[in-house]
């Protein structure tokens, strides 16, 4: 859970924010510039979902990635010529110093010499290699067990994790992606679903369907 926010922020429309995303990068570029990093990663959200996929299902108007909260200076320090602003509740502090980020858990890349956002960094809770679910502390897995690979060596969220974070805004786009999944995830990746749809959404629509 993230503290109070501060005061301050910019509010950007969302014809702004869409204009601002359009240069997202692709997962082989965070790829790139994150190899050889220490801290475990991995891409996050729709990217994730078509990383396990194997191909590209819808457009993506950016790109996230998860890193432990801690870790997170490695991360920025592999941009020294970029910026990261923190963002909560449709606010967006430029260059956020230690007391914003603390209260906040999402990070923007931006290029200082056109605005553009490039990529969003969740700083995820942790006790060292244990990821801790920022919706419920009880969630708690080791890092080597949400995190795999693409054949090409790109880490991303298991698409079962994907989905729980998916499931409680449950846009379009959210329902989308768990029908075209739902086909691929074996009864190991449906029960794990499954249990954390109970515990976190109790009642979820989607409960029904991975009984099925």
């Amino acid at each position: 859970m993230t503290e109070s926010l501060p005061p301050g922020g910019d509010v950007l429309t969302m014809d702004e924010l869409t204009a601002r995303w359009v240069d997202a990068w692709r997962p082989e570029h965070v790829a790139e510039c994150l190899d050889g990093v220490g801290t475990p990663w991995c891409i996050a959200a729709g990217w994730a979902l078509d990383l396990f996929r194997g191909e590209e299902s819808r457009p993506h108007g950016d790109l996230e990635i998860a890193v432990p909260a801690a870790e997170f200076p490695e991360i920025r320090d592999c941009f020294p010529e970029y910026v990261f602003d923190a963002v909560g509740s449709g606010r967006v502090w430029p260059g956020a110093g230690a007391g914003v980020l603390a209260a906040t858990h999402q990070t923007w890349l931006r290029d200082p010499a056109n605005g553009q956002f490039l990529f969003d960094v969740f700083r995820e809770p942790h006790e060292g290699g244990t990821w801790i679910c920022r919706r419920d502390e009880k969630l708690r897995l080791p890092y080597d067990a949400i995190i795999e690979r693409t054949p090409d060596g790109i880490p991303y969220l298991v698409p079962e994790l994907v989905l729980l974070f998916k499931a409680k805004a449950l846009r379009p786009k959210d329902q989308a992606d768990f029908d075209g999944v739902l086909p691929l995830l074996g009864r190991t990746r449906r029960d794990a679903l499954n249990g954390w749809l109970e515990l976190i959404h109790p009642g979820h629509p989607w409960l029904a369907e991975l009984a099925g």
